[in-house]
């Protein structure tokens, strides 16, 4: 719930703030990791919510949630960090860029 709070608050406060700052020709914007990577947080995540099923099925299912059925890897991440930090990318700001394989299920 917290982290859910923090979030939000974040997106918001970046939004305005390169409203604020644009004019200098500054950008700001926001990448979402909002699907999973292989962490040690997901792998304990599945180890525990196996409890009694083979870990290998419960990491299934939690793949069969995300369009792309992959975890995300760091280096797409950094991938969209660096994109929207390097010159062809000048012209966005105020955005929430979600690195997420499809999984969050919302519109903008």
């Amino acid at each position: 719930m917290l982290s859910n709070a923090v979030r939000s608050a974040t997106t918001a406060w970046s939004k305005t703030l390169s409203d604020q700052v644009a004019q200098d020709g500054i950008t700001v914007n926001t990448l979402a990791p909002g699907g999973l990577t292989p962490s040690g947080f997901v792998r304990s995540t599945t180890t525990r919510a196996a409890a009694g099923s083979a870990r290998a099925d419960v990491e299934q299912d939690s793949l069969n949630t995300i369009p792309l059925r992959r975890y995300g890897k760091p280096e797409e991440f950094g991938a969209a960090a660096a994109f929207l930090a390097s010159e062809p990318a000048a012209y966005i700001t105020g955005v929430t860029l979600l690195v997420d394989g499809g999984l969050f299920r919302g519109t903008y």
